[in-house]
């Protein structure tokens, strides 16, 4: 359940803080009933991500055969893309969310009183249907149904405490730190979604050729074994298998090598937030006057 958690805590813990800054920033504002519109497009997001996710589970459960293998490999590879893209823009935007919620808010309170429900719903259902994505592809992937309920409840869990913290004033959570290293055990996860999709569809194809389908090695025994803790722990959280073919052990370093080069050499690749622009300019046009 080691991919499930990891995953509904990264994501429980987007959608955490982007509750606590909303709640955090109406507390300020002279409006009546704002907190009451962020609730009702909150709790009608999650009323449509949970709709979504059992639709997606009952339909991937109910197929079979080449289908089911197209499905899944589909499913893994777009959830590998979402969830690249995500661990990428979330370090480049962490610091700059605030202000642009704020903006946000500001432009919907102006506008119209439905317009904070919608705001609020589209905060927090972007970030439940990646979740549902995510999770889906665990499931199809590495996990059965049952680690990924446990797991991403106990991330959800995790993240909601973490969020009334930061609501409360609380900082001792370091959320640069956080994000930084969640990314990188997601990108591991990630690589794995990545080798088990091409799996899928080299199974699909019916490629069997022992230079692709060829078995890099098989253990049988010892902890790292089928049915084992160890075994279940790797495979649920880096798609470990102990009789992977040469395709698939291609596949998971061609995409963790460069995607992991990438995002250690170039942590400063992000946005400066509004404050900081501001900032930094501040000299240049005081040296100029």
């Amino acid at each position: 359940m080691g991919a499930p958690l990891l995953i509904t805590l990264r994501e429980g813990l987007e959608i955490s803080l982007v509750l606590a800054i909303i709640f955090g920033y109406i507390d300020r504002r002279p409006e009546p009933g704002l907190h009451g519109r962020v609730w009702t497009g909150t709790i009608a997001a999650i009323a449509a991500c949970l709709l979504a996710g059992v639709v997606v589970f009952a339909f991937v459960g109910g197929l079979h055969g080449q289908v089911e293998q197209a499905v899944e490999g589909t499913l893994a590879l777009s959830a590998v893309l979402v969830l690249t893209w995500m661990i990428f823009w979330m370090r480049a935007n962490a610091r700059g969310l605030s202000s642009e919620l704020h903006d946000k808010i500001d432009a919907a309170i102006t506008r119209s009183p439905g317009a904070l429900v919608l705001v609020a719903f589209v905060a927090v259902a972007r970030e439940g249907l990646e979740t549902v994505l995510f999770l889906v592809g665990a499931e199809t992937g590495t996990s059965t149904g049952f680690e990924v309920v446990v797991g991403g409840l106990i991330g959800l869990a995790i993240s909601t405490v973490v969020g009334v913290l930061v609501y409360k004033g609380s900082h001792r959570v370091n959320l640069q730190s956080f994000f930084k290293w969640t990314g990188a055990f997601l990108i591991l996860f990630a690589a794995g979604l990545f080798a088990n999709g091409i799996h899928e569809f080299r199974e699909l194809l019916g490629i069997n050729t022992s230079a692709i389908a060829g078995q890099v090695w098989t253990i049988t025994s010892g902890p790292f074994s089928e049915g084992r803790t160890v075994h279940d722990f790797l495979k649920g959280l880096f798609g470990w298998s102990p009789a992977p073919e040469r395709i698939r052990v291609l596949a998971y370093f061609a995409y963790l090598l460069p995607v992991s080069w990438y995002y250690f050499a170039n942590p400063s690749g992000r946005r400066l937030p509004r404050e900081e622009e501001s900032a930094a300019r501040a000299p240049e046009t005081a040296g100029r006057s």
